[in-house]
């Protein structure tokens, strides 16, 4: 299955870590994204697009600034992002012109993605660019983001794009080889992992959540990235990115780096958005009966499950719906506001209209908009 993965990805997605491109007394490392150009190159002759997710521009712009330590403060942050992300996009142009590979910057925040017509319009505008030959380089846009639309680590931003463009793959390039039985680090004789075939609670516990000086996101970043790209159906791999040649060796068929599988019952492309890319701006409450109605049964959720409403939030919002333990298990577009639920929570359908006066839905979510997690 390895071999068939890696022989019939035609889009490929490549995030790279900070610690691949910069770092703290030592700036870009140039020679390094020459060589990942050359290896791109490579690639796109075999008929494949390329799309990279790159971080680096703050870690880029520490240097260039001259701060001894990571920013604390956003606008700091944003500061040397502004600086570094000027000085990462010519570094990459001057890569890729040698190979004769044309590149484009793209910035993205959470807003872009979350909001579906905008969504659909950055689906539009990196398939263009596709069309042109052209290697789309796609960052946060940490100049402008706050926190609240952060997508928090580029890992995540990687997942989001694979599912943005339908891509076939997506590899992590990282400072460790893949997924260990244990921290190699803490461990020598922690094994490499070669495929996982389910992200479970045990692989998310291996995964631990260190990082980087240079990077925001750890291991565990890296396998929840796989894990909702699986949803949709996109295979991933994490692979060192220090040593020479392994992007060349992957798709050569080599066993390198940890292979995550896809899913086999796939997510749709507007229940993937509504799962993994919409930001719950609220939480409700099920009893038992709701939570088996919808979970096991395909149902919607309708008023007289609901025991409890959490948050502000409009009608169309998503909402993050949990059980009698506060376990998330499922997320959704509401119908109506918190202020309306919390009127018509434990109330039938048929009393809606009487208590607020008007009723557009039966259904608190409909399970089109719905995802069980």
């Amino acid at each position: 299955m390895r071999h068939r993965i890696l022989k019939e990805a035609r889009r490929v997605v490549l995030k790279v870590g900070s610690s691949l491109v910069a770092s703290k007394g030592l700036g870009l490392h140039t020679e390094r994204l020459e060589r990942l150009a050359a290896e791109l190159a490579e690639l796109k002759t075999q008929n494949r697009d390329i799309l990279m997710v790159s971080s680096g521009a703050i870690i880029s712009g520490i240097e260039k600034l001259g701060l001894k330590e990571y920013p604390k403060s956003l606008p700091i942050k944003q500061a040397a992002a502004a600086v570094g992300q000027s000085r990462l996009m010519w570094a990459y142009e001057k890569a890729f012109e040698k190979e004769g590979v044309k590149v484009a910057q793209v910035l993205l925040t959470r807003e872009d993605l979350t909001n579906r017509a905008r969504f659909l319009n950055s689906r539009h505008t990196l398939t263009a660019l596709l069309g042109f030959g052209v290697v789309p380089i796609i960052n946060e846009n940490d100049t402008v983001a706050v926190e609240e639309i952060r997508f928090g680590d580029n890992d995540s931003l990687a997942g989001m794009v694979a599912h943005l463009v339908d891509a076939d793959l997506l590899v992590i390039l990282s400072d460790v080889e893949g997924l260990y039985t244990e921290d190699p680090r803490k461990n020598p004789k922690a094994t490499l992992i070669s495929v996982v075939a389910e992200v479970t609670d045990e692989i998310e516990r291996r995964a631990g959540g260190t990082a980087s000086f240079e990077g925001t996101g750890g291991m565990r970043t890296k396998v929840m990235a796989a894990k909702t790209a699986a949803s949709y159906g996109v295979a991933t791999v994490i692979l060192s990115g220090e040593r020479t040649g392994q992007l060349t060796a992957l798709f050569d068929g080599k066993d390198v780096g940890t292979l995550f599988l896809p899913k086999d019952q796939q997510l749709t492309s507007r229940k993937h958005w509504i799962a993994y890319t919409v930001k719950a701006k609220g939480r409700i409450a099920l009893d038992a009966g709701a939570v088996d109605a919808l979970t096991r049964r395909g149902k919607s959720l309708l008023p007289s499950g609901i025991t409890a409403v959490d948050g502000e939030f409009e009608a169309g919002d998503s909402v993050a719906c949990t059980d009698g333990q506060g376990r998330e298990i499922a997320k959704g577009l509401v119908n109506y506001s918190s202020a309306a639920i919390s009127k018509i929570k434990g109330l039938k359908s048929a009393d809606i209209q009487q208590t607020l006066g008007y009723k557009d839905y039966d259904e608190v979510i409909h399970r089109d908009n719905l995802v069980i997690l």
